[in-house]
């Protein structure tokens, strides 16, 4: 070694110098010491650069950091995110029991959503912390929260009606088919239209890509019904959603099955019309049921619907209106012979209950 500056003598000999930020922080602080003694003793801080391996403003600003804190400035100091908490453990439950039972406008938050940004005023608002976005993302991750697509549920929904449904209206339901070997069905309508689009395409970074289809709209409407046994009718025509279509529906849903059929629907009016309950009076294997209002979420139907939308209507791009009404016959057909499918859409969380 060079007895001179401590370093090895291939430093002087024009070997490249090997990348001090590899070095521990003991050496590196090491290092930052003797660059500053040396400049202290007459070097200058070009020469030291040179001769020390490390870059001129590396040296300009370690004798700036000596000029003012003195070799205390130079000491290491802990790297990577810091460790400390900022929220105490009582505010953190506080705003994970806020982020989960309310939403940003109900806390007169300027939010529709729960974002970063969102949570980051809500801490200060609460909390009296200004905290910054990564690190409101790094206490979300350490919460378990992950962004996802909210589901949109209606104000009119009233919640004491649903639980009465789960606890009490659909067991009762449950243990009357059984005693009387009645099926139960779940129905519902849905409207489908040209336009549709579902899914994603691979395409250049900065250009979206171009699917040709036709510029016309048109439409078509399905009413289905299914079992959690994984049975399933349909009924797709292009017309409006009328009594008389549902009677007819009903009619069919009836003579294709020998056993009494308990049917659970929404609270559509169609559904409500008092032909429709004069006819159902007439016919002893059909009873009908409603759901509580505005509750979708509680058909298990409404996940064919949308099984349908994407699949046959979304990733398709018909020309005419019979192609439409073509592609849903045959996604309907082909799911009447996989009964494991219809199966699976009483698997959803919110829907389980009907299993």
């Amino acid at each position: 070694k060079c007895l001179t500056h401590s370093l090895p003598c291939g430093k002087l000999m024009g070997m490249p110098p090997p990348d001090t930020r590899h070095l521990s922080p003991h050496a590196q602080e090491s290092l930052r010491v003797r660059v500053i003694r040396a400049v202290r003793t007459g070097l200058s801080q070009a020469e030291a650069a040179r001769v020390f391996g490390v870059s001129r403003q590396s040296v300009n600003g370690w004798d700036q950091c000596r000029r003012t804190g003195g070799l205390r400035a130079l000491r290491a100091r802990p790297r990577g995110r810091p460790r400390v908490l900022y929220l105490k453990p009582y505010q953190a439950a506080t705003v994970v029991r806020l982020i989960t039972d309310r939403c940003p406008n109900q806390l007169q938050l300027p939010f529709m959503l729960w974002t970063r940004e969102a949570v980051q005023d809500l801490i200060r608002r609460r909390c009296g912390l200004q905290l910054s976005v990564w690190t409101v993302g790094r206490y979300l991750a350490r919460w378990g929260f992950t962004p996802q697509k909210p589901v949109r549920r209606a104000y009119e929904q009233d919640p004491a009606a649903v639980r009465r449904w789960l606890r009490r209206e659909y067991p009762a339901i449950r243990a009357l088919a059984r005693r009387e070997r009645a099926t139960i069905f779940w129905g519902d309508e849905t409207g489908m239209r040209s336009d549709h689009q579902a899914g994603t395409s691979y395409g250049r970074r900065g250009h979206t890509p171009v699917i040709p289809g036709t510029g016309k709209r048109f439409r078509c409407n399905m009413l289905s019904a299914i079992t959690n046994r994984g049975k399933l009718a349909f009924r797709v025509f292009k017309g409006r959603f009328t009594t008389p279509v549902f009677l007819d529906f009903l009619g069919r849903l009836v003579r294709q099955h020998p056993r009494k059929v308990f049917l659970i629907l929404d609270r559509h009016p169609v559904h409500l019309a008092r032909a429709v309950a004069q006819w159902v009076g007439r016919t002893r294997r059909l009873r009908l049921y409603f759901l509580p209002g505005y509750s979708p979420q509680l058909n298990p139907d409404e996940l064919l619907n949308q099984d349908v939308k994407t699949n046959a209507v979304g990733r398709q791009r018909p020309r005419t209106q019979w192609e439409l009404v073509g592609n849903v016959r045959r996604f309907l057909w082909s799911a009447q012979h996989r009964p494991q499918k219809v199966r699976s859409y009483f698997r959803a969380p919110h829907v389980r209950y009907a299993a």
